[in-house]
């Protein structure tokens, strides 16, 4: 399971220096803020930090106050915090605290997982810049300063993918993207933070010690 001790966190990151044949990785990451026992992880990754095995210590899925709850515990802001990001599931104000801390935004989904390449404005979009509506989406990351991350198993994806840096979206065309994220979007995505936080531990399936009160915009 998730649920991080100090010698799971210190075992686990040997294992993983064997399995990569190095002796430090770049970036490591907490991978969900699991109630009672994230804060203590990420102390174990700061002492391995120190220690040279880790040069930078992220977070994966974190919210506004689980990074205020690291802070909160002497400990130093994430490096890195890789969280959902897509005109979809543009959570602004969760950026602008991120950033303001210094961390950088990695994001995951930035292709939406495909669901959205028939939407009327991506397409429209497209059309207007002879790209593909993934190209779009990653333009946007892309212009926004995100890390963009996108995955594919297919060569042919891959090249497409990574063709967003000859062109640019004008200010008109990202403030309509900015905008295609819903208040629904909003709820179902803190529906899923709080099933997801216990998940693969002890607590799974409960409400056991998961923040009910994030900043989800």
């Amino acid at each position: 399971g998730i649920t991080m001790r100090y010698k799971t966190t210190m075992k686990n990151q040997k294992i993983a220096l064997a399995d990569l044949g190095t002796d430090y990785v770049d970036l490591y990451l907490v991978h969900w803020p699991v109630p009672n026992h994230h804060v203590d992880a990420y102390k174990t990754l700061e002492k391995l930090q120190s220690e040279g095995k880790i040069r930078n210590v992220g977070v994966s899925n974190y919210a506004v106050e689980d990074c205020q709850e690291l802070i909160d515990a002497g400990c130093a802001p994430p490096a890195v915090n890789q969280i959902e990001i897509n005109p979809f599931l543009y959570r602004k104000q969760t950026i602008d605290y991120f950033r303001g801390q210094g961390v950088v935004l990695q994001s995951y989904r930035s292709l939406r997982d495909g669901k959205a390449m028939d939407h009327p404005t991506l397409v429209e979009m497209g059309k207007a810049h002879q790209k593909s509506p993934a190209q779009i989406l990653g333009r946007w990351c892309v212009q926004h300063g995100f890390v963009y991350m996108p995955k594919s198993v297919k060569i042919e994806r891959m090249v497409e993918n990574g063709e967003v840096f000859d062109f640019e979206l004008s200010g008109e065309e990202m403030e309509e993207l900015d905008g295609l994220t819903t208040p629904e979007t909003l709820t179902a995505f803190e529906g899923l933070y709080r099933k997801c936080v216990n998940r693969d531990t002890t607590k799974d399936g409960t409400m056991e010690g998961v923040k009910m009160d994030i900043t989800i915009g």
